[in-house]
């Protein structure tokens, strides 16, 4: 897989945990469980894709 694809296969997922976290967030609160477990994965993708295109 080239690094373009990668790329946009990795905003699509950051996107989706976006609309996720704010969806969750909206419902149940900032601070459950549930949004800050989402809000870690997204983290974690944000990452990842800063060390990419830094590169």
């Amino acid at each position: 897989m080239n690094t373009i694809t990668s790329l946009a296969k990795l905003e699509k997922q950051i996107d989706e945990l976006r609309k996720s976290m704010i969806e969750i967030g909206t419902k149940k609160g900032l601070a459950h469980v549930d949004t800050v477990k989402i809000s870690t994965k997204l983290d974690k993708k944000l990452n990842i894709y800063r060390k990419m295109i830094s590169k």
